[in-house]
């Protein structure tokens, strides 16, 4: 573990993830990567962009004047991000670590049995999870990645490392005719049921995470609506809201609804944050004035997010 342990989260006391744990879109999208397999140049540039990315975090520090900072970073990419940060004694920033593979439509391990070996060797503040599903998707493969994700929640409990489970529900197609082909109608009215649904099947079958992330909800029924099923039965989980890569108007206004709900205690932004700012630095050729460049827009555009939080 960092220096981190004992420390939660709370509504008044919030985690305000730096999400980079990107791998294959990372590369697609940005580095021109084919079929997830760069080349060494690809790979060094990828490297030392997750660098600058935690440099513009670490940058954003003494500008924060509550709440804690953390980072979500894969070993694959991040692994230095990863050193730094539990290294940093003087403004720990929380650690979590991605352990499924990137770029499956169904949860799947990244080192399939390997992966408690990984977490162990790391200790992460939290094992991060990204989940798709839907109640309406295919039962039997929803039954076979509940199995999954169950023995991963038990095995992590097993060596005292929270789950942070990232949940997305994309709509069927019966789903968006529903809500007239219109995907802000199906966020606002359809997708709240939907997560909080999932929210109870993965309970049903013994999924217990210390922390959902949750893409936003437009109104405060609704995020309470989620974050009471979340917290079904006396459980003492949390919630943060995730990015989503949305703009910034649609995510502030996510992180206005969130910080009106006690049981969000944060959220995990990334591309919306950083995206511009590595792609604008790859751009110019890199050097150190546009790494400087780029860390002030990523600590900019951080503690803007941080601003909305508004318990």
């Amino acid at each position: 573990m960092t220096d981190n342990s004992g420390w939660q989260p709370r509504h008044g006391d919030p985690l305000f993830i730096m999400a980079m744990d990107h791998r294959a879109s990372f590369g697609k999208t940005l580095f021109g990567v084919k079929d997830d397999d760069p080349d060494p140049d690809q790979l060094a540039a990828m490297k030392s962009a997750k660098r600058i990315i935690f440099e513009g975090l670490r940058a954003a520090l003494p500008a924060m004047t509550y709440g804690r900072a953390g980072v979500l970073v894969d070993e694959r990419y991040g692994q230095d991000v990863i050193d730094a940060a539990k290294a940093d004694g003087k403004q720990p920033v929380v650690l979590a670590i991605p352990v499924e593979a990137s770029g499956h439509d169904w949860f799947t391990l990244e080192w399939g049995d390997q992966c408690l070996g990984h977490v162990e060797a790391i200790r992460p503040d939290y094992a991060k999870v990204l989940v798709r599903d839907n109640p309406d998707f295919d039962p039997a493969e929803r039954e076979q990645q509940f199995a999954r994700l169950a023995r991963l929640s038990s095995a992590l409990r097993g060596i005292g490392v929270p789950l942070l489970y990232e949940l997305l529900v994309p709509a069927t197609g019966a789903q968006l005719d529903r809500a007239g082909h219109d995907t802000g109608a199906y966020d606002r009215d359809i997708r709240p049921g939907l997560v909080a649904r999932v929210i109870a099947d993965n309970q049903a079958h013994g999924v217990e995470p210390t922390l959902w992330k949750v893409e936003g909800l437009e109104t405060a029924e609704a995020a309470q609506q989620v974050a009471d099923q979340a917290r079904a039965g006396g459980r003492r989980a949390d919630l943060i809201v995730l990015g989503r890569d949305a703009p910034a108007e649609r995510l502030d206004h996510w992180l206005e609804v969130a910080s009106q709900v006690s049981a969000f205690v944060g959220f995990a932004i990334g591309r919306s944050i950083w995206e511009d700012a590595v792609r604008a630095y790859e751009a110019s050729g890199p050097d150190e004035a546009a790494a400087s460049t780029a860390r002030d827009q990523v600590a900019e555009r951080y503690l803007g997010f941080v601003a909305h939080w508004k318990p």
